[in-house]
């Protein structure tokens, strides 16, 4: 079983393309080569294959990149499945976790929520949908300056606040605060509990 994440970016249009595209190619190099792993396509929408248990940090380090440039946001689609054709290219693989993943990317633009997730069990995805619509009611609201910090501790897991408080050259007492505006310990709780409905599956 595999995690398949689609996405959009919203108000492309508005944004200089190549720096949010720079960006987005430098984060998912990170997890992976393009185009079988993942792949950008017709301009702002792109595709990454991971395992289940990553997935959620996964959606979480693109959503704070992305909401950490101006105007910008993201529509992620989950899809939990199988993988029952494997190309060179992502685009071109097939099974139920890609299905699941790019039909909800459509239903999600029609629907106008930010995130939801779609697996094999109609029960699992009730919970799941439920905390990402309650989640997404901050993540949807993050500021740019909450986002970074949000982004960076998703990606050094190891940085201690005074590490960030160096890196964006502000207070030890301000990163204390941002973290508590975006109720960082309780994301972590979330990813926890996300993993254990996922391996329920």
């Amino acid at each position: 079983m595999i995690a398949v994440i689609t996405g959009d970016i919203i108000n492309s249009q508005h944004a200089d393309t190549e720096v949010w595209i720079t960006r987005l190619k430098n984060l998912l190099e990170n997890w992976g080569s393009s185009p079988l792993a993942w792949e950008i396509y017709r301009g702002d929408e792109f595709q990454l294959k991971c395992t289940i248990d990553e997935v959620f940090w996964h959606f979480l380090a693109i959503k704070s990149l992305i909401k950490s440039q101006e105007n910008l946001d993201v529509r992620i689609a989950i899809g939990i499945g199988e993988e029952s054709f494997s190309s060179e290219k992502i685009t071109e693989s097939n099974g139920t976790a890609y299905v699941n993943s790019g039909r909800l990317l459509n239903d999600l633009k029609n629907d106008g929520h930010t995130v939801a997730i779609k697996t094999t069990s109609d029960t699992v995805d009730r919970d799941l949908n439920i905390l990402l619509k309650w989640s997404s009611k901050d993540f949807d609201n993050w500021t740019m300056a909450t986002a970074e910090i949000i982004h960076e501790m998703i990606m050094n897991k190891d940085n201690t606040q005074e590490d960030l408080a160096k890196k964006f050259a502000i207070s030890q007492s301000s990163v204390s605060q941002r973290l508590k505006r975006a109720n960082y310990d309780l994301i972590v709780e979330t990813n926890q509990y996300f993993k254990k409905k996922i391996s329920e599956l």
